[in-house]
């Protein structure tokens, strides 16, 4: 019997579905809004950045003089890079608004209202324990300057031809700037203001429930009904993210993403999640806005500043352990569940929370396997985040193999800062470097498994794959993502490294940044919210979701630090000396 051909009808039907998408899709609407963030935040700060380049050129012209005055850093060198260090745009009074208005709640030990509010007296008290520490360091710190400044004068009264004098000039100057960093510390201790941030929290629930609102109606959720949900969920995610930011809590890394998960999910399996919020558990929705956010943090020229060896620890070890752990769950465990296997393989390989979203929308895996492999790996990033630098320090690990491995192994990008920055500035710098290499692959991984998925997992026999059925599998807040990427990466390679610094890193993702992190602490609280134990249940059969996570890890753990070592000390041991 002949094949059928599509009536004209028919066709065009399907033309308009489509182009329906760009207003009635998730994915879609997670690129325009968060398409909306970047170009408010480029007005805002990148187009402030003339009145910045002035201030630039006459911090840099004394740089330079100075360096060519003197055979050591002087005096007045290092107020000049002080002086460039205090330019952010996010600093300007449009900065501070934005910053009070998107601000979560603050970390707390004791009193859990201290995340919010603090009374004048309260800060008096608090600002007067630490108030002798301040005074003295700041007179340590003046008899420092002063210090250095007479040994820099007599280095200068010899044209700077004695190098005795030189040494300990230099000898000087560097213990005034221990001295004021210890001076600048104390005073920040001694500095708190009142405050209450729980007007600003009640404008930014409500502003940002109408901003995902207007993309659920045209999803086809009522604006009521999500609105007074988006009420309930962001009243949960609150106490997450409170709960979240205990000194404790944070401590052990145990952050507001497990906590949203896991107060969600007591609230669900216990008196049950009300009725009247499940029309905002918009899970991917959230997570993908905050996805196309991210993309903006992912700059080439950060990217390329740390060489080859980044990109071979991140680009070449991830899709090995990406592939064999997929192997390995089919034929080794038999996971019945395709879906599950890659979601979990990928959220381990690649980068967590935001590759297994991806990878799920790409396999069409089912929201209970998509819950249980970011619980799983939300509860390993904390235990690995703890122990990994501990282990580092312990056997004496030099810190940029150390950072290296931890920025290829722990699944979160926060966690990866954090762990790194227990074991210092150069760790934390290529740790977090090769996370974000690492995080480019979130799209390339995605577009790979929906061509798998398209010819060899959901093919039908004799049929040819076709670029159309891919291009429906693969996610398309995807897009998003890159194209922040490389409009984030342009601009910031035309403004050179100081502008860049203060209107991109220091302006722009100020914003975006924090933006991201209650996009995700909304997704991962809708997870918890509409997630059964009893659903989850099948899937844990045998514990093999759990050792498929195990194995695969402790691959990836043997695999990373061996290619850290290889590429940064054998290979490449130049480009590791100048970090």
């Amino acid at each position: 019997m002949a094949a059928q051909t599509p009536t004209p009808e028919f066709v065009q039907d399907k033309a308009q579905s489509r182009l329906s998408d760009l207003w009635t899709k998730e994915d879609y609407w997670a690129i325009w809004l968060g398409l909306a963030l970047v170009i408010i935040s480029l007005v805002l700060f990148v187009g402030s950045k003339g009145e910045y380049a002035a201030k630039l050129d006459k911090a840099n012209a004394v740089i330079k003089a100075e360096a060519a005055r003197a055979p050591f850093k002087t005096i007045a060198y290092y107020d000049a890079v002080n002086s460039k260090g205090k330019l952010r745009a996010i600093d300007s009074p449009a900065g501070k608004a934005i910053s009070a208005f998107i601000k979560s709640p603050n970390r707390w030990s004791g009193s859990p209202m201290a995340a919010f509010y603090m009374s004048k007296e309260q800060a008096d008290a608090k600002n007067a324990a630490g108030k002798a520490k301040a005074e003295s360091t700041a007179k340590a710190a003046k008899a420092a300057l002063a210090a250095a400044q007479a040994a820099e004068k007599a280095a200068e009264a010899a044209n700077f031809k004695d190098d005795t004098l030189n040494k300990a000039a230099g000898k000087a100057i560097e213990g005034w700037l221990a001295a004021s960093k210890s001076a600048s510390s104390a005073a920040a201790a001694a500095s708190a203001k009142p405050y209450n941030l729980l007007p600003n929290l009640l404008l930014f629930m409500l502003v940002t429930g109408v901003f995902f609102g207007i993309g659920a109606v045209f999803m086809g959720i009522p604006l009521p009904k999500f609105f007074v949900g988006f009420i309930g969920l962001f009243v949960v995610m609150l106490i997450a993210f409170t709960l979240g930011n205990e000194t404790t809590m944070r401590k052990w890394g145990v952050g507001s993403e497990a906590w949203a998960i896991i107060l969600g999910m007591l609230i669900a399996n216990t008196v049950g999640t009300p009725e009247f919020i499940k029309k905002a558990l918009q899970t991917e929705y959230f997570i993908k806005t905050g996805l196309v956010l991210l993309g903006a943090s992912i700059l080439i020229d950060k990217i390329l500043a740390i060489g080859t060896p980044g990109i071979f620890v991140a680009w070449v070890v991830t899709p090995i352990v990406l592939v064999c752990t997929f192997i390995f769950g089919q034929k080794v465990l038999k996971i019945e569940s395709k879906t599950l296997n890659i979601v979990i393989s990928a959220d381990m390989s690649v980068c967590g929370t935001s590759a297994a979203i991806a990878t799920a929308a790409a396999s069409r895996a089912k929201k209970e396997e998509l819950t249980l492999a970011i619980g799983i790996s939300l509860a390993f990033t904390a235990i690995m985040m703890i122990v990994m630098p501990a282990f580092i320090k312990a056997v004496g690990m030099d810190p940029i193999l150390g950072g290296a491995w931890m920025g290829g192994t722990i699944d979160a990008t926060g966690a990866v800062a954090a762990a790194g920055a227990m074991l210092g500035p150069k760790a934390l710098y290529v740790a977090a470097t090769i996370k974000m290499i690492q995080n480019v692959l979130i799209g390339v991984t995605a577009f790979c498994v929906a061509v798998y998925w398209c010819a060899k997992v959901d093919c039908v026999e004799g049929q040819k794959v076709s670029a159309m059925e891919i291009w429906h599998r693969f996610p398309k807040f995807v897009i998003g993502f890159l194209a922040m990427s490389v409009l984030f990466s342009v601009i910031s390679g035309s403004f050179g490294n100081d502008l860049a610094k203060i209107t991109i890193d220091n302006g722009a993702l100020r914003m975006l940044d924090p933006l991201r992190s209650w996009f995700f602490a909304l997704a991962f609280t809708s997870i918890g919210l509409a997630t059964n134990f009893r659903e989850l249940a099948p899937y844990l059969k045998g514990g093999k979701p759990l050792i498929l996570y195990v194995c695969g890890q402790s691959f990836n753990l043997i695999l990373t630090l061996a290619m850290a070592y290889l590429m940064f000390f054998v290979v490449f041991p130049d480009i590791t000396k100048t970090i």
